[in-house]
């Protein structure tokens, strides 16, 4: 075999030379969407983080890790919601610093610090463009950046505040440079304990979400669980577990806080922050919610029996793109009959729908917010009268609980009303003898906030609040097999719709996409873009 020759080699190295000279920083474009959220809003949620946070306290949040999609083709980036909350930063490899008080003296006085992913020409080129220091200063806002590299030698002994208050830790992969060195790092420095990162999931959920409404699904959430060694171990679960009931909980509740405060308390200040949303955020959220109706209605005209899933989620995925949408917010939910009953089937496969009810439950995103829209359509435009009955229960539920979405109202309330009107509506067409079966047919809950992550970040226990955004979603789903009548087999219905809480009343931000079924049927007569000609 022929070895290659020096002069090649020569030649080789010369042309690379040339492509590093010719690889210089790109700049930032101009010409990018107007409506992002501002310097201003970021600048102040973190001065409302400052806010909360105890004296002598500095707030630690890093970037999300990026994964690989194939080989060296990674996953469309996602950032760390809270890092783009507090920063609006959108690449990986970051870390932000927030101090309750200023630190240093005279002029070089700062209380937050970003560090950011190093600029690197040859990496741009394939990749795309990174901020770096000077782009993080001048486009967020910040005065004090640095390369990532730099935080191990940053001049900040982390012993001297009372409290250093972080989230769990990202589980960046790698050991020598960009996230995992900065993770690294901050673990050293802090002295951070390690905790099984399943297990301080679940407890930060537990502390955050359970209820005593709730109780009877977190303990079968946290059931199969249980076999693992973390869980067996840890004296919290184990205590909720030989005793559940509503006052274990919230002594377990309050044990969780004390025991991992640090976590505890990022969760507990976040929350509070973003489960209350600004003008800025109810603008982005409104238009993803309005995007995400518009499809909802295209789709409700262009269905047919021939329809398939994935035919039918493409025609969502175009209406969001031509609307300016990003991404969607979620795995996006086309289920025909049977699959209707899968409460997040992803598959989208089926070729044809057929004389089927399609459930589909699709948002998009839209700078970063997302929308949460479910509808559930006769592929034939037409609901049968056992589909009706069903679909007009499920209706007359969200109807019953969008009465409920004020301020002062208790949050549990609204999963109270839904129990009470589908236990009743269920008894009435014989399907259930009493209450205590309903979950057989509605397994999930009513609510969840919504917004940065699509179960956005919210407080559960307490009472709603205006500035909210919340989606209301009862549903019935009659998988084949159900001990009942065969003719309720294989129907799913469940309506989605997003709103906000006001003073006296919500406002319903997916009403273009109509919910009754007179209307259901109306809009699927319509002649939909996409039926040609």
């Amino acid at each position: 075999m022929k070895l290659f020759n020096k002069a090649f080699l020569a030649a080789c190295a010369m042309c690379l030379s040339a492509a590093i000279a010719v690889a210089q920083p790109a700049t930032y474009p101009d010409n990018l969407p107007k409506d992002y959220l501002s310097q201003e809003f970021h600048a102040g949620r973190r001065q409302a983080l400052r806010n909360l946070m105890p004296a002598n306290s500095v707030a630690v949040i890093f970037s999300y890790p990026e994964r690989v999609f194939s080989k060296d083709v990674n996953y469309v980036y996602h950032q760390n919601p809270d890092m783009y909350y507090f920063s609006g930063y959108k690449e990986a490899d970051a870390m932000l610093l927030i101090f309750k008080e200023n630190q240093g003296t005279g002029d070089s006085t700062y209380n937050e610090v970003l560090f950011v992913r190093k600029r690197d020409a040859g990496q741009e080129q394939w990749t795309g463009r990174r901020l770096g220091v000077e782009g993080a200063k001048t486009r967020l806002g910040f005065k004090r950046v640095y390369n990532g590299e730099d935080f191990a030698k940053f001049p900040l002994d982390f012993k001297k505040f009372s409290t250093v208050i972080y989230d769990e830790m990202p589980d960046a992969i790698g050991s020598d440079e960009g996230l995992a060195q900065l993770v690294k790092t901050f673990k050293a420095k802090v002295n951070v304990p390690e905790v099984d990162k399943g297990l301080m999931a679940d407890l930060t959920l537990i502390s955050q979400r359970a209820m005593p409404a709730n109780l009877t699904r977190l303990m079968a959430y946290i059931k199969p669980r249980l076999d693992g060694d973390a869980y067996k171990s840890n004296t919290l679960i184990q205590e909720l577990v030989n005793k559940p009931d509503s006052a274990t909980l919230m002594d377990v509740k309050a044990k969780i806080k004390l025991a991992y405060g640090a976590t505890g308390a990022f969760a507990t200040y976040t929350t509070a922050l973003r489960g209350i949303k600004t003008p800025e955020e109810l603008a982005l959220i409104g238009k993803a919610v309005q995007i995400s109706s518009l499809a909802h209605a295209e789709v409700m005209r262009a269905i047919k029996p021939t329809s398939g899933e994935q035919e039918l989620e493409g025609i969502f995925m175009y209406i969001h793109k031509k609307y300016g949408a990003e991404d969607e917010g979620y795995p996006p939910i086309v289920g025909a009959g049977a699959n209707g009953c899968i409460l997040h089937y992803e598959e989208n496969n089926v070729p044809k729908v057929d004389n089927q009810l399609v459930l589909m439950d699709v948002g998009t995103e839209y700078h970063g917010y997302s929308a949460d829209v479910t509808r559930t359509v006769p592929a034939t435009g037409k609901f049968t009268e056992n589909q009706k009955a069903i679909y007009q229960l499920v209706y007359d539920a969200q109807e019953e609980v969008f009465k409920l979405c004020k301020q002062g109202v208790k949050y549990a309330s609204l999963e109270q009303k839904t129990v009470e009107v589908l236990t009743a509506g269920l008894i009435k067409l014989g399907i259930i003898k009493d209450a205590k079966e309903l979950r057989t047919y509605y397994p999930h809950g009513v609510s969840h906030h919504m917004g940065l992550d699509v179960h956005d970040k919210g407080e559960y226990g307490g009472n709603l609040q205006e500035g909210m955004v919340i989606t209301v979603e009862p549903g019935i789903y009659i998988p084949a097999g159900s001990p009942c009548d065969k003719k309720w087999w294989n129907i799913g219905v469940r309506i989605e719709d997003d709103v906000v809480i006001g003073k006296d009343k919500c406002t319903n931000l997916s009403a273009d996409a109509p919910r009754k079924w007179q209307d259901v049927e109306k809009m699927a007569a319509e002649k939909s873009i996409f039926d040609g000609k």
